[in-house]
């Protein structure tokens, strides 16, 4: 397992891509079932499904798993965070979009950077038809430049321009979205993959602290 993969940009603390156990105290993750649902740390608890997770300043940080999936992990400047699993399925029901949208309506007005971890990359990814049909309807605009031929019926899709493109759409801009350079968790053995290993394949935990509170002026 890789040491922590860190983003400075984001400015919270944070981690891609380490072992579950070196999670930070009172970190909460939710149930990942590969849908789009998005809720908030003080609502989850140990079986609470979901694959996005915002927890506001002075709250607890927030984390999720994955093993070849998309991993968004996103601040406010007023430090808001958002920790989003993002596979195709996801991905195909809009699941970034909505942790955006959560943290933009938790903190209204304010800016927002993102960093997208490792995951499975062109170079690994083969799909066939009825996942890109699944994609086609949210994605149309940039699945065209996602995917390369494959096999008939097949192509390779590159995760992370999907996950680029839905964060541009959500009104993140291009300076404020950072990534982990050389991240195909298929090739590099020290990620975990399914592609690569299988169903006992580990999982990676990709977490971030909420910012302090601000604290009031009093006159």
């Amino acid at each position: 397992m890789t040491a922590a993969l860190q983003l400075s940009m984001l400015g919270v603390g944070h981690a891609f891509a380490v072992a579950p156990e070196a999670a930070p105290p009172r970190l909460v993750r939710p149930t990942q079932v590969h849908g789009s649902r998005v809720i908030d740390a003080a609502d989850c608890e140990a079986e609470t499904e979901a694959d996005a997770i915002v927890s506001v300043p002075g709250s607890i940080p927030v984390g999720i798993v994955t093993a070849d999936c998309i991993p968004v992990l996103a601040r406010t400047e007023g430090g808001t965070v958002v920790a989003i699993h993002a596979g195709w399925r996801g991905l195909a029901l809009g699941v970034i979009e909505a942790g955006i949208q959560a943290l933009a309506d938790t903190a209204p007005g304010e800016a927002i950077s993102a960093g997208i971890g490792p995951c499975a990359g062109p170079c690994c990814y083969e799909v066939d038809s009825p996942v890109l049909d699944a994609l086609e309807d949210w994605h149309a605009g940039a699945l065209s430049t996602a995917v390369r031929p494959s096999r008939p019926g097949h192509q390779w899709l590159d995760l992370p321009r999907l996950a680029l493109a839905a964060l541009s759409r959500a009104g993140v801009t291009s300076q404020s979205i950072g990534g982990v350079p050389e991240g195909c968790t298929v090739c590099h053995p020290a990620f975990e993959s399914v592609r690569r290993d299988g169903a006992g394949a580990g999982r990676m935990l990709h977490w971030i602290s909420p910012g302090e509170p601000k604290t009031k002026q009093y006159c």
